[in-house]
C-alpha cells in the first residue's frame, strides 16, 4: 500500500497548495477526500485526467469534497468525457444531500449520471476499490464525520478527518502501520463547543493511546511550528506502507 499526499492544508488553503486529497495505492487507486486544487494537482501528477476506482469522503464540508464538482464538469464536458468516472462513496444519509447539492449547480440528476455514489455503512467493514475500509464516526462540530481505516490484508492505514478530541480514534487507529492525524489548532486555541479540530499535543495523545506504529499530523496551517519529533504531511510525501 502507497499513500501519496496531494493535498492537507486545513480549511483555509496553505499557500499555492491544495485541501484535503490523499491518493492510497495498493490492490486498486483510491482517493481520500478530494477538497479544493486536488484535481489540478492530480492531473499534473498523472500527466492527464486522473483515472482511480473510488474516492471515499470523509464528511462534507467543502474543504474535503470540492474538487468532486470539478471532477463532474471535467467528466461531462472536458478531458474526463468517455473515461470511466470513479465511485463516490460518502456516509450513510448523505446520498441525497451531495446529490441535491450537484443539482442545484448542474442538472437533477447530473452527477448520478455520470458517477456510482454510494453510501458506506458505519463501524462495519466493506470493500472499495479492492481495500477493506471501515468509517468510524469521530467529533466534528455537528458535521456528521467519519475517520477511515483502510487495510489491503498486509498494511493498515488509518485517517482520523476532521475531529476533535474523541475515543474513537484510540480504536480507529489501534495498531494500524500509520496514522494520518489532523492537526489544525494551535495547543490551547478554543475550538468550539462542540469541538472540530485537534491540537498537535492531542493529536500525538491519540496516536500514544492508539498503539499505532507511525504519525504523520495533516490539515495544519504553515503559520504553527511543526512539533518536535514529529511529521508533517506535505504535498507530494508518499509512504510505503
Amino acid at each position: 500500500m502507497r499513500l501519496t499526499v496531494i493535498g492537507c492544508s486545513p480549511a483555509w488553503p496553505n499557500p499555492g497548495q491544495a485541501n484535503a486529497g490523499y491518493l492510497v495505492e495498493g490492490p486498486g487507486k483510491l482517493l481520500l477526500d478530494c477538497g479544493p486544487g486536488v484535481l489540478s494537482r492530480l492531473r499534473a501528477r498523472e500527466g492527464g485526467w486522473p483515472e482511480v476506482d473510488a474516492i471515499v469522503l470523509s464528511h462534507l464540508h467543502l474543504d474535503h469534497w470540492g474538487d468532486v464538482l470539478a471532477w463532474l464538469w471535467g467528466s461531462v464536458a472536458g478531458p474526463g468525457a468517455g473515461l470511466r468516472a470513479p465511485e463516490i462513496w460518502l456516509a450513510r444519509g448523505q446520498r441525497d444531500e451531495l446529490l441535491e447539492i450537484a443539482a442545484r449547480l448542474g442538472d437533477n440528476g447530473m452527477l448520478r449520471r455520470r458517477f456510482q455514489v454510494v453510501e458506506y455503512p458505519l463501524d462495519e467493514p466493506f470493500q472499495v476499490a479492492g481495500f477493506e475500509v471501515l468509517a468510524a464516526p469521530v467529533a466534528h462540530y455537528t458535521m456528521p464525520t467519519c475517520g477511515l481505516r483502510l487495510s489491503d490484508g498486509a498494511s493498515t492505514l488509518a485517517y482520523s478527518a476532521d475531529t476533535g478530541p474523541t475515543e474513537a480514534l484510540t480504536r480507529l487507529a489501534g495498531r494500524a502501520d500509520l496514522f494520518l492525524c489532523e492537526a489544525t489548532l494551535a495547543n490551547g486555541a478554543p475550538d468550539g463547543p462542540p469541538r472540530g479540530h485537534l491540537s498537535a499535543a492531542e493529536a500525538i495523545a491519540a496516536h500514544e493511546a492508539s498503539g499505532a506504529a507511525r504519525l504523520v499530523l495533516t490539515h495544519r496551517p504553515v503559520e504553527l511550528p511543526h512539533p518536535e519529533g514529529v511529521e508533517v504531511a506535505v504535498a507530494g510525501l508518499s509512504i510505503e506502507l
